[in-house]
C-alpha cells in the first residue's frame, strides 16, 4: 500500500513537472534535426506551446474532482484543493531537480542537442515557477474558502506565515492534514447516515421538546441547536422547542415551558413528552415539572451542561457594585426586549446561578417521582480551547476544576449522570459546542451523533 502511494506521488510529480516545462519541451521539439529547415522553428514553438499550456493548465486548475464517496460539492472542492496543493509541492521539488541536473547539461552542450540559449532556459524557469505558484494558490484558496476545520486562528496563521520560508510549508502541510481529517470524517458520517435510512433510530414513544439556555431564543432563521434537530427529525424524532424567553427568570420561563408541554400533548395526542434542556433551560424545565404540575406529562428530562449546583464564578460576579450591576442589567434587558422578550430580568436571572441560590432551589424543587432524570457535561482542555470563553474558563478553573467555559462538570451532575464529553484533540468541548453553536466538527467528537445516541437510548428505555 505504501509503495503504491509512493509511486502515485512520483507519477504526480513527474506529470506536473512535465506540464510546467512544456515551453522547454516544445522548443526542443521544434528545433530538433527532424524539423530543422521545414518550418520557422521558434514562432511555431511559441504557438504550439501556448495551445498546449492553455489546455493542460485549464485541466489541472479547473477540472472537476470526481468523488467515489459522493461527498457534497464543498467537500469535493476542498479535497481538490488539497490535491492541487500537493501536486504543486511535488512539482516544485521535481522542478528543482530539473534545474540542478538538466539545465547545466543543456548549457554545457553535453547533451545530445546543441548548446541551448540561456534566454530559453531562463524563460522556461520563470514560466514553470509562475505555473506552479498558480497551481499552489489555486489549491490553497480552495481549502481556505471551503474548509470548516481551518478556523479563524488557523487562517490567520496561514496569512502570517505566508512569506516565511520553511514555516509556510509546515503551516500548509498542517492545514492539509486538517482538510484530510475533515474530508474523511464527513465521508464517514455520510456512510453512517446512508446505513440509517428509514431506520427510525430516534423515533421516541413521546415527542421531544428541546429547551434552550440563557441569552438565546428559538429563532426561526437561526436554530439554537444547530444541525442537531434536523438529524433527529431525519431519524424519526418529533421535535418541538421550549420557546421560553432569553433572559426570563426560572419561574417565568417555567410557565412558558408548561404551556408548551400542554400544547404538544394536545397537538400530538400523546400522554407525555421528553425534554432535552441545555444550560439554564434545565433549571426552567425542572421547575415546570416539579412546581407547575407537569410531572404527569413528562417522561424524561435530559440536561446538558446545566448549572444544577450553581457557579462559584457568579458568586464573585454578583459582588460588583450594585449600581454598576443594575446598569449592566438594564442594558441587557433593553436589548433583549427588542428580540421578543416580554419580561427580561437579567439581574434576577444571573443571581439565580449563584451557589447559594442553587442550593435553595434544589431544596425547594425536588425531583418528581415517575420522571426519569439524566445529565451530561463537557469540558475544555484549557483556556485556548474556545476563544469566546477563555476568560470565564480561567476564572472557573481554580475555583471548580474542569469546566466547559461556563459550567463545571460537578455542577452539571443531576439525576443519573452519564458522561463528560471531551474531544481527542487539543480543543476540548465548550459550553457552546454542546449545542453546535459554530456548526463545526472536532477531532474525536461529533455533537450531532451525541444527541442521536442520547435520543436512541431514550427509545431503548421505552420513552
Amino acid at each position: 500500500m505504501k509503495a503504491k502511494r509512493l509511486l502515485r506521488k512520483l507519477y504526480l510529480a513527474l506529470m506536473i513537472a512535465a506540464v510546467s516545462n512544456l515551453p522547454l519541451l516544445v522548443y526542443g521539439l521544434f528545433t530538433g534535426r527532424l524539423m530543422e529547415g521545414t518550418i520557422p522553428a521558434q514562432p511555431a514553438a511559441a504557438v504550439v506551446g501556448a495551445i498546449l499550456l492553455s489546455i493542460c493548465w485549464l485541466y489541472f486548475n479547473i477540472r472537476p474532482y470526481h468523488d467515489k464517496n459522493h461527498a457534497k460539492l464543498r467537500l469535493v472542492i476542498m479535497r481538490g484543493g488539497r490535491t492541487l496543493g500537493f501536486a504543486a509541492i511535488y512539482g516544485i521539488l521535481a522542478q528543482c531537480l530539473i534545474a540542478f541536473v538538466l539545465y547545466p547539461r543543456l548549457l554545457s552542450g553535453s547533451a545530445e542537442t546543441a548548446e541551448w540559449p540561456v534566454g530559453v532556459l531562463i524563460g522556461n524557469m520563470v514560466f514553470a515557477a509562475a505555473a506552479l505558484l498558480v497551481l499552489l494558490w489555486n489549491g490553497i484558496l480552495r481549502m481556505y474558502l471551503t474548509s470548516a476545520r481551518l478556523r479563524v486562528r488557523m487562517r490567520v496563521l496561514m496569512l502570517l506565515a505566508m512569506w516565511i520560508p520553511i514555516v509556510n510549508l509546515a503551516v500548509l502541510l498542517h492545514a492539509m492534514r486538517l482538510v484530510r481529517a475533515e474530508y474523511d470524517f464527513a465521508c464517514y458520517k455520510e456512510s453512517v447516515r446512508s446505513t440509517r435510512v428509514e431506520s427510525n433510530l430516534c423515533r421516541t414513544k413521546y415527542p421531544l421538546i428541546m429547551v434552550h439556555g440563557v441569552g438565546f431564543r428559538d429563532l426561526r432563521y437561526f436554530n439554537y441547536w444547530g444541525r442537531i434537530p434536523r438529524e433527529l427529525t431525519r431519524l424519526g424524532a418529533t421535535v418541538y422547542y421550549g420557546n421560553q424567553e432569553a433572559l426570563g427568570t426560572i419561574t417565568y420561563n417555567a410557565e412558558d415551558i408548561r404551556k408548551k408541554i400542554l400544547e404538544v400533548v394536545k397537538e400530538t395526542g400523546c400522554e407525555k413528552v421528553n425534554i432535552i434542556a441545555h444550560s439554564k433551560g434545565g433549571l426552567d424545565a425542572r421547575y415546570a415539572i416539579s412546581k407547575l404540575g407537569m410531572a404527569p406529562y413528562t417522561a424524561s428530562l435530559t440536561t446538558v451542561s446545566t448549572p444544577h449546583h450553581g457557579c462559584r464564578f457568579v458568586d464573585y460576579a454578583v459582588r460588583l457594585p450594585e449600581g454598576l450591576y443594575r446598569l449592566v442589567a438594564k442594558c441587557f434587558d433593553r436589548t433583549f426586549s427588542r428580540f421578543g422578550d416580554k419580561n427580561p430580568d437579567f439581574y434576577t436571572a444571573t443571581h439565580q446561578f449563584s451557589t447559594e441560590s442553587s442550593r435553595a432551589f434544589n431544596e425547594s424543587v425536588p425531583d418528581a417521582s415517575g420522571v426519569f432524570y439524566q445529565s451530561y457535561a463537557s469540558k475544555m482542555r484549557d483556556c485556548f480551547s474556545d476563544p469566546l470563553l477563555w476568560i470565564p474558563y480561567c476564572l472557573i478553573k481554580p475555583l471548580e476544576g474542569d469546566n466547559d467555559g461556563l459550567v463545571s462538570t460537578e455542577s452539571a451532575r443531576w439525576g443519573e449522570f452519564r458522561t463528560v464529553f471531551a474531544s481527542s484533540g487539543h480543543r476540548g468541548i465548550s459550553h457552546g459546542d454542546m449545542i453546535d453553536l459554530k456548526r463545526e466538527d472536532y477531532k474525536g467528537f461529533d455533537v450531532v451523533e451525541c444527541y442521536v445516541q442520547i435520543v436512541s437510548e431514550l427509545v431503548k428505555k421505552g420513552f
